[in-house]
């Protein structure tokens, strides 16, 4: 039989510097654990330019059970995968992830970001403006966050950038199906999350009923994991023994 393979799905434009807090943790609770799981981050949302078809590829990638950690896009992937093999999924962390379709605002917002990112610097000015959004202020204002964050986005390029952001605005929307979904779903959100608003996670756990988790972190925005590493850990652990159990 094979193990289970707890699999972090990136947002857009991340890679796995958005687990680099994460990755020690959770490889440490997956070798405890008997058999010992596998850990891995995903990288399909850099190959393909369908929300459904990144799904079908980290399937392809791990055969045998999963638990699916997704951050903002990751979040759409992992729906996807779960939707397209649910007997193989054993349970689903969202992390500022909004599984609805894309608002007309935001998808004016995209387009026009699109058409500055051809712009000579263009790229590099819609990703500093971005921090403000992305971060709470308190983090914000920590410079070698803010780098790191600067360097893992800039490092995707233009063309990712570009076919990523269309995915997304693309994407199904899951919420029809999230009453059918079964297994242990986590559903964290910052308090200050501007790009998927708390009300979005609070609705999405409580449409998923009794086996959903919602846990909401203090002085957040959307990025989590980079934000508030120890409680974020705490939390996915805390999830991952109940799974055990």
């Amino acid at each position: 039989m094979n193990p289970t393979t707890l699999i972090l799905c990136p947002g857009l434009a991340c890679d796995p510097t958005l687990w680099a807090d994460q990755l020690p943790t959770l490889n440490d609770w997956a070798q405890r654990q008997s058999p010992p799981w596998q850990v891995r981050v995903n990288d399909s949302h850099t190959q393909h330019g369908r929300i459904e078809d990144m799904a079908a590829a980290l399937l392809a990638s791990a055969p045998g059970p999963v638990v699916l950690v997704g951050a903002s896009m990751g979040g759409m992937v992992a729906l996807n995968a779960w939707a397209q093999a649910p007997n193989r999924v054993r349970g689903i962390a969202l992390l500022g992830s909004d599984p609805g379709p894309e608002s007309d605002t935001m998808r004016a917002l995209r387009e026009a970001a699109i058409e500055v990112f051809f712009q000579e610097g263009g790229v590099e000015d819609i990703v500093r403006n971005n921090v403000a959004l992305a971060f709470h202020p308190d983090q914000a204002a920590q410079p070698a966050l803010v780098q790191r964050y600067l360097q893992m986005v800039l490092g995707a390029g233009t063309a990712q950038l570009v076919r990523q952001n269309r995915a997304v605005m693309a994407r199904p929307d899951m919420r029809p199906h999230l009453s059918r979904i079964t297994c242990p779903v986590l559903v964290m959100t910052g308090d200050s999350d501007q790009l998927v608003a708390p009300t979005i996670s609070r609705d999405t756990a409580a449409a998923i009923g009794q086996r959903a988790q919602w846990v909401q972190v203090a002085r957040c925005g959307h990025m989590l994991t980079m934000e508030k590493p120890g409680v974020v850990n705490s939390a996915l652990l805390q999830w991952l023994d109940s799974l055990q159990g």
